[in-house]
């Protein structure tokens, strides 16, 4: 099972398991992340589970979609590095992922 370290908003890291298949902002939520709020359950149609990730990770992930794309602008807290966690499914490459969750808007 791959894991990955999550950073919260007070820069605490705490490495969790991620189970293939489940979104990252899933993850997130079963294991306790409740900063994270993920108001539209990962529908892409908010920017709510906004994470940034570690820079050494960026070229595994998927291309971004313009929906996820055009949430991310409505932030003020966006890098490039910064992802819709409900867009990023888990599988084996992302066994040692870091994210940070972003300041909330």
């Amino acid at each position: 099972m791959p894991k990955i370290t999550v950073v919260d908003r007070a820069g605490t890291a705490r490495e969790v398991d991620a189970a293939k298949g489940q979104s990252v902002m899933e993850v997130l939520r079963a294991t306790g992340f409740d900063e994270l709020q993920s108001l539209c359950g990962g529908c892409c149609s908010c920017a709510t589970c906004h994470v940034h990730v570690a820079p050494e990770f960026r070229d595994l992930l998927p291309e971004m979609s313009t929906d996820e794309d055009d949430l991310l602008d409505s932030s003020d807290h966006r890098t490039e590095c910064s992802r819709l966690s409900c867009q990023l499914l888990i599988d084996d490459s992302y066994d040692g992922l870091r994210v940070v969750i972003a300041p909330e808007d």
